[in-house]
């Protein structure tokens, strides 16, 4: 399938508020039709789905670029898995994040290096105007604190407060007991406290 017809190409991503919770499965049917190549759920999916995604790769990678190649990967294998998904032994949403965690996983262990802030937009040639530089470097120390933290610290912190997802159904995506991810949580948060200082870490708590 081709993945530029999709708009999965860079530079084209845009964001969309996700659905609402549902009980049982509320991408099922969705997913029954995409297994079917249908053109317009194949859409439909994507954008549900991909800003989410994005946003979970660029948080846990720091590099946009290396975030929209996992996005991509990801929804390619759920071109993939969709044809032979089954309601009830998962939620598609909870696979396809673990999808994404774990090609996040791969290329931070290949890597094996310090993570990069997010590439910033073009900025405006005059001099800032004070609110907008404070915000601007605050959110800078912010996505430098997040990157140094462990890998596990990290993506507890990412799964609860950036993809708002709750403990259990975070401590369900990285294999572990709500107790232990709530003391990932509790460590993450001194640690960016340590960091950060003042204001800006109040908004990890």
């Amino acid at each position: 399938m081709d993945t530029r017809a999709l708009g999965l190409t860079r530079g084209t991503l845009t964001r969309t508020r996700p659905p609402a919770p549902q009980d049982g499965d509320p991408d099922a049917e969705l997913i029954a039709r995409v297994g079917r190549a249908d053109p317009a759920a194949v859409r439909t999916l994507v954008a549900r789905k991909l800003p989410r995604v994005l946003a979970l790769a660029a948080r846990l990678l720091g590099d946009r670029n290396e975030a929209e190649d996992v996005a991509q990967e990801a929804f390619m294998r759920a071109w993939k898995q969709a044809p032979h998904w089954r309601e009830g032994e998962a939620r598609f949403d909870t696979w396809l994040h673990r999808v994404a965690l774990n090609l996040c996983y791969d290329r931070l262990r290949a890597h094996r290096e310090t993570l990069v802030d997010e590439i910033p937009d073009q900025a405006d040639p005059g001099a800032a105007p004070d609110a907008e530089l404070e915000a601007r470097t605050r959110g800078e120390q912010v996505r430098a604190a997040l990157a140094a933290l462990p890998a596990r610290q990290r993506e507890a912190l990412v799964l609860t407060y950036y993809q708002e997802l709750s403990n259990l159904e975070a401590a369900g995506l990285m294999g572990i007991s709500v107790d232990a991810l709530e003391s990932l949580l509790a460590r993450a948060r001194r640690s960016m406290r340590a960091q950060l200082g003042g204001a800006a870490s109040k908004e990890m708590s």
